[in-house]
């Protein structure tokens, strides 16, 4: 069983913030694939499904990004997933509004919630999905620029989740560089 980790903040004020593009990518992934309907548990809300062949727990912690750690912790402890087999799906600031890239392990980039998952599991050796919002240009604009709505005018952010969303049994698959291709392609093509 894979965990996909969809970050962001939890209420419907927060919703549309581009802080909570991780949720609405596992949103998107559980809608395209006929997940179970999502259910309060482990400190946030869980929805399962298969993808590709792959069974798949996704999990929106409800707990703030910043204690993202405690409710990924308490999902992989109680199905016993190993950090390998967890991937977080995040906002990040350093690529393009629309770009995906994939890695394992690494740094946090300042992002709280790798940076809460990180101090939970005890490793940085979990996936990551960076779904590109864009920088906003200058450090004293990144907490309203991150804490902001997604603007009419950004219309790369439907065609990007139906992209992570159609791409998802590669992710599943362990194929993460033919994922990565795969969103590219299809974005290219909206």
């Amino acid at each position: 069983m894979l965990l996909w980790v969809g970050l962001g903040n939890p209420g419907q004020e927060h919703a549309r913030q581009r802080h909570n593009i991780g949720f609405m990518a596992v949103d998107a992934v559980a809608r395209r694939h006929g997940f179970t309907p999502w259910r309060k548990r482990f400190k946030g809300e869980v929805a399962e499904g298969m993808v590709g062949g792959v069974k798949v727990l996704a999990l929106k912690p409800m707990t703030y990004m910043n204690g993202s750690g405690d409710a990924v912790q308490q999902a992989a402890g109680f199905h016993k997933i190993r950090p390998a087999d967890i991937w977080a799906f995040h906002d990040e600031l350093d690529l393009a509004p629309g770009k995906v890239r994939v890695k394992r392990g690494g740094g946090t980039a300042g992002h709280n919630g790798l940076r809460d998952m990180q101090r939970a599991l005890a490793t940085p050796d979990f996936g990551r999905v960076r779904l590109g919002i864009g920088h906003p240009g200058h450090k004293d604009r990144v907490t309203g620029h991150v804490l902001g709505n997604f603007a009419k005018v950004e219309t790369w952010v439907e065609p990007l989740l139906d992209a992570v969303a159609d791409a998802a049994p590669l992710l599943a698959a362990g194929k993460a560089e033919e994922f990565m291709t795969r969103v590219a392609l299809l974005t290219q093509e909206a």
